[in-house]
């Protein structure tokens, strides 16, 4: 774990160079939609082939929707509003989609700083519900969380920025998060609470490798990307075996875009930590998996 840390932050520190004026023009282009886009997030879909201690899928799906709230493209303040839906098709003969999340949130990003020849820096504010469609008992008779059919119910608000610059030599454009996610306990179902972090330090960075510039399409998509996320969980639960790492989630994701498809591309993701799929929070993942993923985004 701590070596991929290393390495990744080993490939962030290439990207760290300062801008001139040959990418003026993209750094002008690169504005809220993209950043926004960066941060809500791709839809993706993954193959059967996920290689660790998850329980056998046919797939795992993540449709993220985005509408845009603003009044015009060179607006500095826009809205986001995200109908997210996450599914999981197990490998079983019936009933085999189980408590999907939904996840419909509306963000807000303000564009705070653009200084020409070093970058962009925006902040963000994000009301979101997180739930699973459910209304059994949340516990089974035995005591354990009923995964099933057990109520999952949290609303959350979410604070942040995001550093946005580009480097000339690779011709990549990097964008550094920083956010603080807290759920108040009165808005969660009762049974979340003393299990459930209330508490979380989001940090991502994301480089997009762009394509050479063409006059006849001079917005493309990335050619490929990577992205690096740590996620620290704190307040609550501190009893855990392996603790204080089981606080700790690690997410770092690789996508190709081949030339000859539109809007979407090949991935690779590989992550450790709690489970994000609603009442299974209390299981530990550690995942390797590969699937398709949409990118949207131009440059």
């Amino acid at each position: 774990m701590m070596k991929m840390l290393v390495v990744f932050m080993a490939i962030a520190s290439l990207f760290s160079l300062p801008v001139t004026a040959q990418v003026r023009d993209s750094l002008t282009r690169t504005g809220l939609s993209e950043i926004s886009q960066v941060n809500q997030g791709n839809s993706y879909v993954t193959f059967p082939a996920d290689i660790g201690n998850i329980e056998p899928l046919w797939f795992e799906a993540n449709i993220i929707p985005n509408f845009y709230i603003r009044q015009s493209k060179n607006s500095r303040l826009i809205g986001v509003l995200t109908p997210q839906i996450m599914l999981r098709m197990y490998q079983e003969e019936s009933f085999p989609v189980r408590t999907p999340g939904y996840l419909p949130q509306l963000t807000m990003y303000y564009l705070l700083k653009e200084k020409e020849y070093a970058g962009l820096l925006s902040i963000f504010g994000r009301f979101a519900h997180h739930s699973n469609g459910q209304d059994g008992s949340f516990f089974n008779d035995d005591g354990r969380i009923n995964l099933e059919s057990g109520n999952f119910s949290t609303n959350f608000l979410e604070f942040g920025f995001i550093a946005t610059n580009i480097n000339t030599r690779l011709n990549a454009v990097r964008f550094f998060k920083s956010s603080f996610e807290f759920h108040p306990q009165a808005w969660n179902v009762e049974e979340l609470n003393g299990l459930y972090h209330n508490y979380r330090w989001h940090n991502a960075l994301s480089i997009f490798k762009l394509p050479v510039k063409n006059r006849v399409y001079p917005r493309k998509n990335a050619d490929i990307s990577l992205k690096g996320e740590a996620t620290w969980m704190f307040g609550n639960p501190d009893s855990r075996e392996g603790y204080p790492f089981d606080r700790l989630n690690l997410r770092l994701t690789f996508y190709y875009h081949p030339a000859f498809l539109e809007d979407i591309g090949l991935f690779v993701q590989y992550y450790h930590g709690s489970d994000y799929y609603n009442i299974y929070f209390e299981n530990r993942l550690d995942v390797l998996r590969f699937g398709l993923m949409t990118e949207k985004l131009r440059f």
